[in-house]
């Protein structure tokens, strides 16, 4: 079972990200096997006595959807002002279905839904900041407020918005934990395995 032995202190918190179902099996962006990850989500919330949902939750129109720029399509990449952007199909739309968490993802106790890709003009997969690496989400001053010291990390998917939330908690200072089993990734030419490894290399721990 996963992670039988997880012990969470008082000053730990479950950071679940982005598990909707236009990220799931016939979403509009499914992650390969993506809905999997909720049985395992569910049980280790229950372990936890704080946990904190994202929801990517894009406007009408986003820049990040190549729909927004004619002749484009899904997965381009398209230099923007603050980057290189991966073009998406259009997906989490404010208000959708897509939008909306997993049915089956049972949380009652989360204490915070931190929303986010809601700015038309900039894409958003980290948790705690936007694409642009300046602007903040205000979830590490949330964090600090409340005394969080480390982050268990688990969702969708882990070579995009877990993977870049993971870098950002680091850059702020939090410690921080991947619980494997309870995410899962794109894996667009070798992206997990490059994933893992910035991970490593950031400090944070693999489980």
């Amino acid at each position: 079972m996963l992670n039988a032995e997880l012990s969470p202190r008082d000053d730990d918190l479950l950071l679940v990200i982005d598990v909707q179902n236009d990220f799931c099996s016939g979403g509009a962006l499914a992650v390969p096997d993506g809905e999997s990850v909720v049985p395992s989500i569910n049980r280790l919330a229950a372990k936890f006595a704080h946990v904190v949902l994202t929801q990517d939750w894009h406007p009408p129109g986003h820049q990040s959807f190549a729909s927004s720029h004619p002749g484009r399509r899904p997965f381009e990449r398209l230099p923007l002002a603050d980057g290189e952007q991966t073009l998406w199909p259009d997906h989490c739309v404010q208000d959708s279905h897509g939008a909306a968490f997993h049915p089956a993802l049972r949380i009652p106790h989360a204490e915070l839904i931190l929303r986010k890709g809601y700015r038309r003009h900039i894409d958003s997969y980290s948790a705690l900041y936007e694409n642009d690496r300046r602007t903040p989400t205000g979830l590490a001053g949330y964090l600090r407020e409340r005394g969080f010291r480390r982050l268990f990390l688990a969702g969708l998917a882990t070579d995009y918005c877990v993977l870049y939330s993971a870098l950002d908690a680091r850059r702020q200072g939090f410690a921080v934990v991947l619980l494997q089993e309870a995410c899962r990734a794109i894996d667009l030419d070798g992206s997990l395995d490059a994933a893992l490894a910035a991970m490593r290399s950031a400090g944070v721990e693999l489980r």
